[in-house]
């Protein structure tokens, strides 16, 4: 699948309102979808960039010899989940970022569909 189709795949899981699609080592998002006037999914790529870049240095500095699967942010309205892709050579260098509205969507099924997408996407 491609980015296009990742994105509109993500858009159809239950209460989404945003997605992106980072390059975390830049910040710059590959694509994104939804969103609007209170979701600006440019910005929000790259503040969740910061948000992984210190989760990696942690990681690093603890020396965990692991990988990030995701990364949820909860608010009072809002789940905002970080999807880490791994490509063919175990590097992650990109995410998924998905802002979903807590009342209408269930959590476990986003991540689940997430990890869908993740292993259908080609870059």
């Amino acid at each position: 699948m491609n980015i296009e189709t990742a994105l509109k795949e993500a858009m159809n899981i239950e209460g989404a309102l945003g997605v992106a699609l980072v390059d975390w080592e830049s910040g710059m998002p590959l694509g994104t979808l939804g969103g609007g006037k209170y979701l600006d999914l440019d910005l929000a790529g790259a503040g969740n960039t910061e948000v992984v870049r210190a989760k990696m240095r942690t990681m690093q500095s603890l020396q965990l010899n692991d990988v990030i699967e995701d990364i949820l942010i909860t608010l009072g309205k809002q789940y905002h989940l970080i999807r880490l892709l791994t490509n063919s050579d175990g590097a992650q260098n990109m995410f998924l970022y998905l802002a979903l509205d807590r009342s209408k969507s269930n959590l476990a099924l986003a991540r689940h569909q997430l990890k869908r997408i993740e292993n259908d996407l080609v870059i």
